[in-house]
């Protein structure tokens, strides 16, 4: 399990009344969401190996570099460093969470000067042994989804853990009208084309979702499609879609570095990612379900550790 550790304690954060707090009054309702989610991976979905990946740098300069505008607008207006704006409330909790993990003996994982995108796609990459299933609620990481050598999936909690979808290539295929065999890198050239306001993608102007997976699918790839765009004897393309194609060629040179996946990001591991049956540090982690006041979260994830198969 690979778990998108900023997207999910976002999402947390939203999902539960600013009103947990500690007895200090530190809100905790993050730190609690994010672990009944570690809870519920290792109960529900059966984990045994189990990372919580992190962003080293949530605006890596390569993908900057590449594409100015690049979540520029997410930039803190008083940022030192080019910070991430985060409300004020979240920001404490972050290394909260971080204690947490560290206590119960979660594995940790990380790439200087990546994102936590890259360290999920690096660590799917290279895995030769078990199943990968990567939970998020961030449609990017639909790109890392394959059968072979072991099958990654994706579990998609965007609307909520009760509405949870998991997705394979087939599943994916089917969802954009993408073709089976390359699902995922057809997704990710897809949304090079569509692209992502959040995260500060233009697109192609004029190409929707739609049009961007009829293109990627005829076609095959990106890469396959703009050799179409340069050559003059192709027939397949609409006089509309290659002018658009032509009139974003710079974009296009720059964002498949911004949308795909770092495969060799240089991950780091805080430790063995087999899921422990008891905590690391059982005293710090009592101590600080009690200092944060994490009621009965904690407890939970213990449980689930200790009763997993």
């Amino acid at each position: 399990m690979l778990l998108d550790s900023a997207s999910l304690y976002f999402r947390s954060y939203y999902a539960l009344p600013d009103s947990m707090t500690a007895p200090d009054g530190t809100p905790v309702n993050a730190v609690r969401g994010f672990v009944d989610t570690i809870a519920r991976v290792i109960t529900e979905r059966g984990a045994s190996r189990l990372v919580a990946c992190l962003d080293a740098d949530w605006r890596p300069e390569f993908r900057v570099k590449a594409l100015p505008s690049y979540k520029a607008h997410r930039v803190a207006e008083d940022a030192v460093d080019g910070e991430e704006e985060v409300p004020d409330t979240l920001t404490p909790q972050i290394p909260i969470i971080l204690d947490v993990l560290d206590a119960a003996g979660i594995c940790t994982g990380e790439a200087a000067g990546y994102e936590a995108d890259d360290v999920i796609g690096a660590l799917a990459h290279r895995e030769t042994a078990s199943p990968v299933e990567v939970v998020t609620g961030d449609r990017d990481m639909f790109q890392v989804v394959r059968l072979e050598p072991t099958p990654v999936h994706v579990v998609y909690v965007g609307r909520g853990w009760n509405k949870a979808e998991v997705l394979g290539p087939a599943e994916l295929a089917a969802k954009y009208a993408l073709p089976v065999e390359n699902a995922g890198s057809a997704y990710a050239d897809m949304a090079v084309l569509r692209g992502d306001p959040s995260d500060g993608l233009p697109g192609v102007a004029g190409i929707g979702e739609k049009t961007a997976a009829k293109l990627i699918t005829e076609f095959g790839s990106l890469d396959a499609l703009l050799k179409a765009v340069s050559d003059p004897m192709d027939r397949k393309l609409t006089t509309k879609a290659r002018n658009a194609l032509l009139a974003a060629e710079d974009y296009l040179a720059a964002a498949p570095t911004v949308v795909r996946t770092a495969l060799d990001a240089p991950v780091v591991l805080d430790r063995d990612d087999a899921v422990p049956r008891v905590p690391a540090d059982p005293e710090r982690l009592r101590e600080l379900t009690q200092r944060w006041g994490l009621g009965s979260s904690v407890p939970r994830l213990v449980n689930a550790m200790e009763r997993r198969a």
